[in-house]
């Protein structure tokens, strides 16, 4: 039904933190002899797999103790976990890629390995995608560091969706090219303080693009392409999510889902070339400069 998949490399203790924060999501009972772990009865959730592939120069991150402990738990609790590697790298495109064939489930997390997850996360995403039958929803990341660090302009960038979100064409140079600042620092909590959400409740808003934690629908991000994109661009790219659901959100749409559950660790990046922004490739613009976005998450 759900994979969590998660590429990384060179982070073995943000790794530990990422699965930590997965195991600590419902369902919290151990697997049963013989299948997986049951439905939890919370709003239908149900089990999900996990699928880690590193390309970290040395020993995999997994192996280290803390990592390695967190899959056992992960296990012990009924999540069926793959660990893999896929060397040599080719860009974070083709990592991707790789993951989302590693997987034939209906519905795929993308997380990245520098993210803590809140418990009930997991599920409240999940939910969200069913209800709102949409391309892919997701979860911005907090930068607490910048909890006190209020930016009030930036707010007017939040939209709700008052329906089913629909499908969009989103382009340079427009106001809603200018969603994602709504996600840098920490933007998007101080956004959810001011609207006092009851407990459970959640809400959708229009994005542009999300990093670091995206549930997409499988079948329509590979209908959309998915990362197939990845030949046509130089191994240091980076924007690679950001290509992808520009094409799930010109099809079948998509949307933020606040409260976010998601944390940033905040860790020094390990994407160091970036030598072109791949939504300029796919999206046949790579003449023109990049996009006003926040600085991105640390990723691998």
């Amino acid at each position: 039904m759900l994979d969590v998949l998660v590429p990384t490399r060179d982070r073995p203790a943000e790794l530990a933190v990422t699965l930590a924060g997965l195991a600590a999501q419902y369902p919290a009972e151990p697997a049963t002899a013989g299948g997986p772990a049951p439905e939890d009865g919370r709003s239908g959730s149900a089990a999900f797999g996990v699928v880690v592939s590193d390309q970290s120069d040395g020993k995999p991150g997994w192996a280290a103790p803390a990592a390695a402990a967190m899959v056992r738990v992960l296990r012990h609790r009924g999540h069926p976990v793959l660990l893999t590697r896929r060397l040599p790298r080719r860009g974070l495109a083709e990592h991707r890629a790789y993951l989302l064939d590693a997987s034939a489930a209906r519905y795929v997390l993308f997380l990245d390995d520098d993210v803590w997850l809140e418990p009930g996360t997991v599920d409240r995403l999940l939910t969200a995608i069913r209800e709102l039958d949409c391309g892919f929803v997701g979860n911005a990341v907090h930068g607490l560091s910048y909890l006190d660090d209020v930016r009030p302009e930036t707010h007017r960038h939040y939209v709700e969706w008052t329906g089913r979100p629909v499908p969009e064409r989103l382009r340079p140079g427009t106001p809603e090219w200018l969603r994602a600042r709504i996600h840098s620092a920490a933007n998007l909590l101080h956004v959810t303080r001011a609207r006092a959400l009851p407990a459970g409740q959640w809400r959708a808003y229009k994005v542009s693009w999300i990093g670091g934690c995206v549930l997409y629908d499988r079948s329509r991000l590979c209908a959309a392409g998915g990362f197939d994109f990845w030949p046509r661009l130089d191994p240091g790219h980076q924007g690679e999510d950001v290509a992808a659901q520009l094409a799930v959100l010109a099809e079948y749409a998509g949307a933020g889902i606040l409260p976010s559950g998601a944390y940033h660790l905040e860790a020094p990046t390990t994407v160091t070339e970036r030598t072109m922004e791949a939504w300029e490739v796919t999206a046949g613009r790579s003449d023109r400069p990049p996009p006003p976005a926040p600085p991105p998450p640390a990723r691998r």
